[in-house]
């Protein structure tokens, strides 16, 4: 049975966006420009190539994130292995009002469309060879995480503290610590299972 795996980049105070969605504060704010150190791009990478499927939000799939990655894997630059990877793969969105006859930037090609979060998540990782990584937003990663479908947990903790946001832990959860790392960039990654 494949493993759900959520990478996000949080805040030290626990936040995985401001109170509007900015994400201005993030080290790397998935622009052109990658300012992690080395090693972090290669763990970044290295669980990226991890995964067989992704899963999405409405909101992701509406503002582009299929098109972003599709663009800057055309960029053939520092990213574009993983960008390409991420636009190759299998991609599903959730979503309860999304529909095939509206458009996304980037397209459905190679992007289905589920409506039900726990049948969508429990058929996936019984159907699923590798890994599937999801990533975001925040009411699907907290819908996740409320039904217990997340096997493991890659938080990049950026080194600030933006005082309020959005954060995708609503409910009491005990997560075991696997591993701590710090990186030159100022993130440290917590895995948990």
């Amino acid at each position: 049975m494949a493993k759900l795996i959520l990478e996000m980049q949080q805040s030290l105070d626990g936040y995985m966006a401001g109170p509007q969605g900015q994400t201005d504060w993030m080290v790397w704010n998935w622009g052109p420009h990658w300012s992690w150190d080395k090693s972090l791009q290669d763990f970044h990478t290295k669980l990226t190539l991890s995964a067989s499927h992704l899963i999405i939000s409405k909101q992701m799939a509406e503002e582009g994130f299929i098109a972003h990655w599709q663009q800057t894997a055309a960029r053939k630059d520092e990213q574009a292995v993983f960008s390409t990877h991420i636009s190759n793969t299998p991609k599903t969105v959730i979503s309860t009002t999304l529909t095939y006859k509206q458009e996304i930037p980037g397209g459905w090609n190679n992007v289905s469309l589920a409506n039900d979060l726990v049948t969508a998540v429990t058929r996936l990782k019984q159907e699923t060879d590798g890994n599937i990584l999801v990533y975001g937003g925040a009411t699907l990663v907290s819908g996740l995480l409320e039904h217990g479908l997340i096997d493991e947990l890659y938080l990049l903790v950026n080194p600030v503290a933006i005082g309020s946001g959005m954060s995708v832990f609503h409910h009491l959860r005990h997560f075991q610590l696997n591993t701590a790392q710090s990186f030159s960039s100022g993130i440290a990654v917590l895995h948990y299972h």
